[in-house]
């Protein structure tokens, strides 16, 4: 693991921390490796649950490090995109822990996350067409999927930022907290608490249904959660609310 990247466990959860903070964590090519890795070991990792990603210093990511891109630097996976994970996340839920700046690829990596918990004080923004380019990953693709069309409009063509208070208006992050880092792990355990396949799945079934025909929308999410119903922890879920008791999940 690149120590521009760090990690850490606790309870289930996988804490990825973006470390350059004297670059206010502006994305390299080593980070975008680094947090591609550490995706892999959280989808692959049974006794990991949930991911959350955050950045070091005071600030999540202020986005694509420019002198790099001088150099030639593309800071991408193959296959997974900026940062390691815009075209590629992880199977299982990530959280976005914001504080400071997310800017342009810093942007572009929290839409890619599942949830987002934000500092108060947190600034977000897409300003690539203030130096002459285009938030190509992911900004302007994804972002007028999560607010509506006008604002996701404005923020591109302008390149200015919003406020926590804002983003949260507007249905970007869902909580605004005094510390995101501890209200990304307080919505991370109770995630955690539940059944793993189930919290998957209901992943997997948001993510894709929107571009499934209207007909075929129930076939398909059938294909999908069928396995879920006749699995141990589905049994297992009914007996332990029988039984007044929490929950063993296996995960099979």
């Amino acid at each position: 693991m690149s120590e521009e990247v760090l990690t850490s466990e606790e309870d289930g959860i996988l804490v990825v921390t973006i470390n350059r903070p004297e670059a206010k964590n502006a994305m390299t090519k080593a980070a975008a490796e680094g947090i591609a890795a550490a995706m892999d070991r959280l989808d692959s990792d049974d006794s990991l649950r949930v991911g959350i990603l955050t950045g070091a210093g005071g600030t999540f990511c202020s986005g694509m490090d420019l002198k790099g891109f001088l150099r030639g630097e593309s800071p991408s996976v193959e296959g997974r995109g900026f940062g390691g994970i815009v075209q590629k996340p992880p199977e299982k839920p990530l959280i976005a822990a914001v504080e400071g700046y997310a800017l342009a690829g810093g942007l572009e990596l929290m839409i890619a996350c599942d949830l987002v918990v934000a500092d108060a004080g947190a600034k977000f923004g897409i300003p690539e067409v203030k130096r002459g380019l285009v938030a190509a990953a992911g900004g302007v693709m994804m972002l007028p999927d999560q607010i509506p069309e006008r604002i996701a409009m404005e923020l591109a063509l302008t390149g200015d930022f919003i406020t926590a208070a804002r983003a949260y208006e507007l249905g970007l992050i869902n909580r605004v907290t005094d510390d995101a880092l501890a209200g990304a792990k307080e919505l991370a355990k109770s995630i955690v608490a539940n059944g793993p396949l189930a919290v998957r799945v209901s992943k997997q079934v948001i993510k894709q249904s929107r571009g499934w025909p209207m007909d075929e929308r129930y076939t398909r999410q059938t294909q999908l959660i069928a396995p879920v119903f006749v699995s141990e922890d589905a049994r297992e879920g009914a007996a332990a609310f029988a039984e007044k008791r929490a929950p063993n999940w296996k995960g099979k």
